[in-house]
């Protein structure tokens, strides 16, 4: 069975294109198109079907990819977000990744990219390009010194995080045991007060690592 997915961009032919390109890939189909966070908010309020995967566009008016992934982590945390969007600046990077993105992807990425994310997406329940991911871990290096401590251990351990990394790859990079690496990820859950990977880095950022 197909994973579904809504479009929501308030250019609708952008939108209609994505749909096209997405319904002709073999693991995905867009099941509706919204032109903003209220038009989303409207149509899962009228029961419409709920989708795996949401590509959210930034700029839009009424209510913004901001807004939108904040109201949906709030209310339907299940939901898989992929910011799509032509605003590849550190700001909004980090600014949509601290509201509940779990993806981030240029809108002139090339279709097998957006499949490749996707695929990755489903799978892993995040995927950040390089471009992305390195913007996240430099962030997290910016810390003040009233902030929480972070070792430079859970440091390295936190840059393979927003890989596709599984804990014993990870344990391998870092060279030690996979139960170290499961000690620093309690550690740092601890810390900030979290239960997921993928909230490790989010909560970090929320909390003065941006």
């Amino acid at each position: 069975m197909k994973k579904t997915i809504v479009v929501v961009d308030d250019h609708i032919l952008i939108a209609k294109a994505l749909q096209g390109i997405i319904n002709n890939f073999a693991a995905f189909e867009v099941i509706y198109v919204c032109e903003n966070g209220k038009d989303l908010i409207d149509k899962f309020e009228s029961n419409c079907k709920l989708p795996d995967m949401i590509l959210l566009d930034i700029s839009m008016p009424i209510m913004d990819g901001f807004e939108t992934v904040s109201w949906l982590k709030e209310h339907y945390p299940d939901i898989k977000v992929m910011a799509l969007s032509m605003q590849g600046e550190e700001k909004s990077v980090i600014k949509m990744v601290s509201n509940g993105a779990t993806s981030y992807l240029l809108k002139n990425a090339h279709p097998a990219e957006l499949e490749n994310a996707l695929t990755r997406l489903n799978a892993n329940g995040f995927f950040y390009p390089d471009w992305a991911s390195k913007i996240i871990f430099s962030s997290l290096n910016k810390t003040k010194d009233n902030e929480i401590k972070i070792s430079d251990r859970e440091k390295e351990f936190l840059k393979y995080t927003v890989t596709e990394l599984n804990y014993k790859e990870i344990a391998d990079k870092m060279f030690c045991s996979p139960r170290t690496v499961e000690s620093y990820r309690d550690q740092l859950c601890e810390k900030l007060e979290l239960k997921t990977r993928v909230g490790l880095a989010v909560f970090a950022i929320k909390n003065g690592f941006a």
